[in-house]
């Protein structure tokens, strides 16, 4: 099918001889990924936690950087920052992004965190959007910068392990050590999930469990939902607003 557009990215070209290790040494995947296709990565603060997540696309002599456009000018302040003087150029670009099912165009990149997210692209601009990204999401708890995704998440409690975004064997970036101790050493008590909701409530809404707080609910469909839960209070069924949430694992 022809792709449609998604007006909510920006898209950005790194360039100059240090791009890729100057990337390698910022965002939580492998540089190297890159030929074999989009990368789907992300930034983080020194103490682990998320400022941005993005795909990273090969192109050329260049590498592009597909990000939320409400992220892209402090993502572009922080890479400046980190720069210092390594040979790499950040420039903004009039790339469209196309997502799209089904066969993939000639020149089109697989979208890298699930099959069933189909391929992306870059360049023209395709229909209006018609597809029904969220149920997608729901279906395989894929979360959402701005929604699920916040600057108090963990990339590990949002999945992002799961989601082929980041790479515990490549060497030290930024959060590194916060995210690999999460992973080797703890066992996580807190993260993003699928549930089942009867009822509805809006984004956001605090799930509780015999009155005790026990986590936030986020995007809805079709009987379920994303939901971050402390996994020991998600038992049974909890409330939030005026919608039952039920976990099952």
């Amino acid at each position: 099918m022809t792709g449609e557009t998604d007006i909510t990215r920006t898209v950005l070209r790194l360039t100059g001889a240090d791009r890729d290790h100057f990337l390698q040494g910022l965002v939580s995947n492998d540089t190297a990924r890159l030929a074999d296709g989009a990368v789907y990565a992300a930034l983080l603060t020194p103490q682990g936690k998320y400022l941005a997540d993005f795909f990273l696309v090969p192109d050329g002599e260049g590498i592009l950087l597909d990000a939320a456009t409400s992220l892209a000018p402090g993502l572009v302040q922080r890479l400046n920052m980190y720069k210092l003087r390594a040979d790499v150029q950040i420039t903004a670009t009039d790339l469209a992004v196309t997502r799209g099912l089904g066969d993939m165009p000639e020149g089109a990149f697989a979208d890298p965190r699930h099959p069933d997210l189909g391929w992306r692209a870059y360049g023209a601009t395709g229909a209006e959007p018609s597809i029904d990204w969220d149920a997608i999401r729901v279906a395989h708890c894929i979360p959402e910068t701005g929604i699920e995704l916040t600057p108090d998440s963990y990339i590990l409690e949002a999945g992002f392990d799961a989601l082929h975004g980041v790479d515990f064997r490549k060497g030290c970036y930024v959060g590194q050590e916060v995210t690999a101790r999460m992973k080797h050493k703890t066992e996580l008590k807190k993260g993003l999930t699928t549930v089942s909701i009867t009822g509805s409530a809006a984004p956001g809404t605090p799930i509780t469990a015999n009155g005790k707080p026990a986590g936030t609910l986020f995007t809805q469909s079709d009987g379920r939902a994303i939901a971050y839960l402390r996994f020991d209070r998600a038992t049974g069924p909890m409330q939030a607003g005026d919608a039952t949430v039920t976990w099952t694992h």
